[in-house]
């Protein structure tokens, strides 16, 4: 049985309430900030009760220092998929113990699902999909359960796929998606992370703006789309986390 078989995958279509309640937040907030929109979502009913989800990347620390100044007992749900740099592990360690995050939760497959799926843990090298099922979709859709909606770092300049990312979206059929940074530019991060000293991901220096996990990332060179070192030379641009439209994004998007 695939991993996605754990997930109701079945349903495609966005219930008309939660798409009244999506347009009424993005209308409601179309003309706030990063601060206000995370503020105001964190305590408006229309969103529900929040966690946010961060892989702790190259960018990650910018709105989980936001989170923190807001609310620092929001739940943060960080997936370890076991095939991550060991620079991120540190880093979250790091990022975590200094911003004094007091609901830190590490998320990872079970031990059965892998044991089942990925004996010797060489499924990323024969079907990445299946292994992003597995490590990451499956594991957060299960932290997630108890969760009206998430948190997110996406942006729009990350890659053509986010560019027309609204504050507010659905996340399947009856969750929402909050993206407090979605109209953030690079520099804006750049100096959000110098006006706050914040530390900086030790694989950015490297040439990785965008890291996930090892045997699926590569450095990226100057020019570049900052996610093409990810699944580079697939037709693949996210791992399956996000949902939209009622579909699960992994490849380009028209």
């Amino acid at each position: 049985m695939p991993p996605e078989a754990a997930m109701d995958f079945g349903a495609t279509e966005i219930s008309p309430e939660l798409e009244a309640r999506i347009a009424r937040l993005n209308d409601r907030y179309r003309h706030h900030g990063a601060t206000s929109v995370l503020e105001a979502a964190l305590k408006d009913h229309d969103v529900g009760d929040l966690a946010m989800v961060s892989s702790f990347g190259a960018e990650s620390v910018a709105l989980l220092h936001l989170v923190s100044v807001i609310d620092n007992t929001v739940p943060v749900l960080f997936i370890d998929t076991q095939l991550l740099f060991t620079e991120t592990l540190e880093y979250q360690q790091e990022v975590a113990e200094r911003l004094n995050l007091k609901d830190m939760r590490i998320i990872r497959a079970t031990d059965t699902d892998l044991a089942r799926q990925d004996p010797d843990g060489t499924l990323h090298q024969f079907d990445t999909d299946a292994c992003c099922a597995l490590r990451k979709t499956v594991p957060l859709e299960r932290a997630l359960s108890g969760f009206d909606g998430w948190i997110t770092g996406r942006k729009r300049f990350q890659s053509s796929t986010r560019a027309a990312l609204d504050f507010f979206e659905a996340d399947g059929v009856d969750r929402i998606k909050v993206n407090p940074l979605a109209h953030w530019h690079p520099e804006d991060v750049r100096a959000y992370m110098e006006e706050n000293r914040l530390p900086k991901h030790p694989m950015v220096a490297k040439g990785y703006p965008s890291i996930g996990c090892w045997p699926c990332t590569t450095p990226v060179k100057p020019g570049e789309d900052p996610r093409a070192g990810r699944w580079r030379g697939q037709d693949k641009v996210e791992c399956g986390i996000h949902v939209v439209d009622g579909q699960i994004v992994r490849g380009p998007q028209a």
